[in-house]
This record gives structure tokens, sequence and C-alpha cells, in this order.
């Protein structure tokens, strides 16, 4: 009995030390963890069982305070969409009609969102994924390309920086520049410029395609993803395709680049939105959001959450494409190819993917029985890795 009781005793202790030491983790963590575990159960809580976002379809307006915003942000109340044009071609799309609609059937308005000093990626671009003299000649699709840009934010470089932007779209005649500053916290200001110039200039777009210039398209395949929705019309209306966030919380810890405080938005979960890196909605949609950018408190400066909150007030859902990468860089093989639509994170390497993932050659990967069976063998084995974080999900492997 004796010996019973100092065993007892000795539990005891180990247990009350166990408990000790992990009340100090949680304190010293507490932070981190709340952002990790705590804030996404009551997003997904949110958005899975109370499901609602009343403060849009009631009111469309996000909140009644204005948020302190810093220097270099401009106002919702300055009119978001109403900046002057520094660099413009209302005729991109082509001439206009008698009631101000162009004439040019255009598959595709391919919009980039570019920083005034990217001129290296603008070109590489030009040249590859967004040619569209390719597009044309090789796919027989007419693509639209235009560079979205604010200001340079340095003051002491603004009049280099624009001297160089001016020459550039005399040279290529594809800028699109509003005044306001091109920082981070107006990425909102960039993503109203495209949907504003697109309801004025190219209505008739059948779809508007948002990018980063960091990102690769694969224009062949996304040509042929676009007229197989065109052949079912009611597919081709009301989309918007992209790598979908569900339920994503608001990021509270200040030192984060994306830190959204709660007199912003208050509320525990995003809309549904997708990646900003890379979407595609359909014509009847990106007027919608034309629509929603005029009616919406845009005080949100995350770009991609605030498409969302404007896709959420006008009953626009995102819709899953498993070879739209988000924030995902791809994995280099002919197999992943030749289903690829979007990769994330090529700033340097756009034009020799761009060489291998259009190579005649590879088209032949899919034909034939064994030639399938193969490729899914591989695109298993590279995207279905429990320990590493792939482009695609495993889903994509099937597909």
């Amino acid at each position: 009995m004796f010996m019973n009781f100092r065993r007892i005793r000795k539990c005891q202790f180990m247990r009350l030390l166990t408990t000790c030491l992990v009340l100090c983790m949680v304190t010293v963590y507490w932070e981190e963890l709340d952002h990790q575990v705590v804030s996404h159960v009551r997003a997904y809580t949110y958005r899975y069982l109370v499901n609602r976002y009343n403060f849009l379809n009631s009111s469309y307006s996000l909140s009644s305070s204005r948020h302190n915003r810093k220097e270099g942000y401009h106002d919702a109340d300055a009119g978001l969409g109403n900046y002057p044009y520094l660099i413009n071609h209302p005729g991109k799309c082509g001439g206009a009609g008698g009631d101000g609609r162009s004439r040019d059937d255009v598959l595709l308005l391919l919009f980039v969102k570019s920083s005034p000093e990217n001129f290296e990626r603008r070109q590489d671009i030009r040249v590859t994924w967004g040619n569209e003299s390719f597009a044309w000649s090789e796919l027989g699709a007419s693509v639209r390309l235009l560079f979205a840009l604010g200001v340079h934010p340095d003051a002491g470089g603004r009049s280099r920086v624009q001297s160089a932007l001016l020459q550039e779209d005399q040279d290529y005649g594809d800028l699109i520049q509003q005044n306001f500053l091109d920082t981070f916290h107006n990425l909102t200001s960039k993503l109203v410029l495209q949907f504003h110039w697109g309801h004025e200039y190219c209505r008739q777009a059948r779809f508007l395609m948002s990018a980063d210039d960091d990102i690769f398209v694969h224009m062949p395949n996304l040509v042929k993803y676009l007229r197989q929705l065109l052949s079912s019309q009611s597919v081709a209306k009301d989309l918007w395709v992209g790598h979908v966030h569900r339920g994503s919380p608001p990021v509270r810890r200040k030192e984060s680049k994306y830190h959204v405080p709660h007199n912003l938005y208050p509320w525990p979960s995003y809309p549904d939105y997708t990646a900003g890196a890379g979407y595609v909605v359909s014509g009847n949609v990106a007027d919608k959001i034309y629509q929603a950018t005029l009616l919406l408190n845009s005080s949100m400066y995350i770009d991609d959450v605030f498409m969302g909150i404007c896709a959420e007030a006008m009953g626009v859902s995102p819709q899953e494409h498993v070879y739209f990468s988000g924030e995902g860089k791809t994995l280099y093989h002919p197999c992943i190819y030749v289903r690829m639509i979007t990769s994330h994170g090529h700033a340097t390497d756009v034009r020799s993917l761009w060489q291998a993932a259009t190579d005649p050659s590879v088209s032949g990967n899919s034909v034939g029985f064994i030639n399938n069976i193969y490729c899914t063998a591989v695109r298993v084995a590279m995207l279905c890795r429990p320990y590493y974080q792939n482009t695609y999900s495993c889903m994509a492997a099937f597909t």
C-alpha cells in the first residue's frame, strides 16, 4: 500500500508538471496558436455553420466606420475607380459602334497587374503567354493584353520611371495607368481599374482574366478550356474560376503584410474568393463586379478578398479548377504541362517554361492509352505526396 501511494503521488506530480509546461507554452505562443487554430476554427464555423453575410446582402456596406489608413493609402470617399488616366488605350478592343461599344469579337481581355519598374517581366509576358499575335495565328483566338499600373510610389524616382513607362507604352501600346500610388495597400484600386476599364471600353469580351506579372499562363490550354465553356452557354455565364480559398479568416497579427484590423473587417470569415494571382470571369460576371464596385465601401485593401466581397454581394460564387495554381509554383514535367493553366512564382523563367510547356512533343504525352496511364502515374507521384506542398491538388492527377 505504501509503495502504491508513492507511485500515485509521483504520477500526479508528473501530470501537474506536464500541465504547467503546456500552459507555459500556450502562454508564450498564444498569438501564433490563435492565428493558426482558433481563428480558423471560428472562421470555418461561421462559413459552414452560420454561413451568413448579411452585412453584404442587406446594405452593400462593409462598415460604417472608416479605417485610419496609413500614408500612401487613398480614402474610399475619394471615389475609388475615379482616378484620372495617365496612360490609356480606349480603342484596344476595336472600333466603337453607334452605342459606344466595340465591334471586335474578343475572346479574352487579359489584364496583368504589374508594378511600374517591372519592365523585364512585362517584356517576358509579351513574347510568351501574353503574345496577341501568337494567340491569333496559332490558336485563332482574339486576346487583348493590357498591363494595369499605378504611379511609382517613390517620389524621388517617379519622374524617371514615368518617362520610361511613356516610352514603353509608345513602343508597345499596352499599358493602362491611373493616378494612384502603386503599393500593396492600393491593390484594390488596381482591381477596380481593370473592371471599370473593361466595362467602359471592352464590354463585348467573352471573358476577363486578372493575373499577376509573376505567373505563367499556358495560353493554349486556357483558350481550349474557354472554348469548351462557350460550347455550353449555361456554363459560360456566371463563371468565376480559379484557385478557391474557402472560409479564410482575416489575419489579425499586426506584423503581417495581410493584417486586417477589426474596425476594417470585424467578421471572423471572409466570403469565398479565388487567389488573386490568376483567375477568369465571364463577361456577365465582370459586369456584376463593376456594379458592385460602385456600391461597396472600398476600404478593403486586399484585392482578392475585396473581389470575394463584391462577388458575394452580387450572388456570384467562385468555382475551383485544379490546374489554377493559386500561390503555388508548378512542377516541371511534360505530364504536368499537358493540363496546366496557371502557375505562380515565375519572375525569371517565363521564357524557358513557355518553350518547354508549348513544345509540340508535349501534346503527345496525352495521346493513347499507355501514355495516359504513364502520365497519370507521374502526376500521382508528383502531386499526391502528403509531406509536400504541391502547386496542384492530388485531384489534379486524375483530371
